[in-house]
């Protein structure tokens, strides 16, 4: 899968232990809006997906997420790579480890149908929602979003930097 992008913050010491978690996430255009979490809590938008579990592969992870996260079921003959994106930072958990993680950005369709979400702890405190939206209210959104927790800030940033990529590419304005 091609490279879309790093972002690698280099606030680590290259001695450090190595904490990879690669994630899948999903693409899910619908007319002219795409289909996002957002946070009511915290204010910002993320696309669909999460870790990729060591029993599964990266197309089943996305499966698996989505339904989890916003209760879309993903269809599976639909799904076309579009592009990954490492990042890379001193991990917020433990000491001495890089937080290394490869996000790879899937294009899909999705059936018509919702089910339940399926959420984490995390994910029920932030109140993650699935919304459908025109790009640039994500855009605006996450432009504008701050956090007390810098890890969650380069998240956005970098689901942010994805948004404007996907619109010059997919979602032109009009």
């Amino acid at each position: 899968m091609e490279r879309l992008f790093e972002i690698d913050l280099k606030d680590y010491k290259e001695t450090d232990n190595i904490f990879r978690r690669p994630s899948a996430r999903a693409i899910i255009i619908q007319g002219d809006k795409i289909a996002l979490v957002y946070s009511k809590k915290e204010k910002y938008y993320k696309f669909p997906g999460g870790g990729i579990h060591d029993d599964e592969d990266t197309e089943k992870a996305l499966i698996r997420e989505v339904r989890e996260e916003v209760g879309m079921v993903v269809i599976p003959e639909s799904i076309r790579e579009f592009g990954s994106v490492l990042r890379r930072q001193k991990s917020d958990r433990n000491e001495n480890t890089i937080f290394e993680q490869e996000n790879y950005y899937y294009l899909c369709d999705v059936e018509n149908s919702l089910v339940d979400q399926e959420l984490d702890d995390y994910e029920n405190e932030a109140e993650f929602v699935l919304r459908i939206v025109n790009i640039d209210t994500a855009i605006e959104s996450n432009d504008i979003y701050k956090s007390d927790i810098f890890f969650n800030e380069v998240m956005i940033k970098r689901d942010l930097r994805m948004l404007r990529l996907i619109k010059g590419k997919i979602c032109p304005s009009d």
